[in-house]
């Protein structure tokens, strides 16, 4: 099954990632791609949808999509780093995945975040992600 990026939530305050269900009456429903329990999330808490985090590059921007797939590439076979793991060797394998990452504004911190979300993603979904530009075809022919 393919990974939404637009649909798969950080919510601020809990940790993991989450799929967006359904809008409810006070905020929206999500549900852990963990365990699967479901919640219901207030207007108030803030959400971010994958799709619409990048990092910062030495050339610009990158995709948080473009980001995983660079890091399934160095990793190959061999387990990716987690959060916990050794600064030196977090760093190491993001210049090995990601060479032209700025090092002045991709903090480590931020660093540990994506590897959160990629090992959430391969251990609980999927790295098979569905195509935005199918997404727009489909609404430009509704028009």
């Amino acid at each position: 099954m393919k990974t939404d990026l637009t649909k798969t939530l950080a919510v601020s305050g809990q940790s993991g990632l989450y799929t967006y269900l359904a809008q409810s009456r006070g905020g929206v429903i999500v549900e852990s791609l963990v365990d699967k329990k479901r919640m219901s999330v207030t207007m108030h808490t803030r959400l971010t949808a994958l799709a619409d985090v990048s990092i910062y590059t030495d050339d610009g921007e990158m995709k948080l999509k473009d980001v995983f797939l660079a890091l399934q590439k160095a990793q190959g076979d061999a387990q990716a780093p987690t959060s916990k793991s050794d600064s030196a060797a977090i760093q190491a394998f993001f210049a090995k995945a990601v060479p032209g990452y700025d090092r002045d504004r991709f903090y480590l911190s931020h660093m540990k975040k994506v590897l959160d979300w990629y090992n959430c993603l391969v251990k609980y979904a999927s790295l098979d992600f569905v195509e935005e530009e199918a997404e727009g075809a489909e609404a430009e022919t509704k028009e």
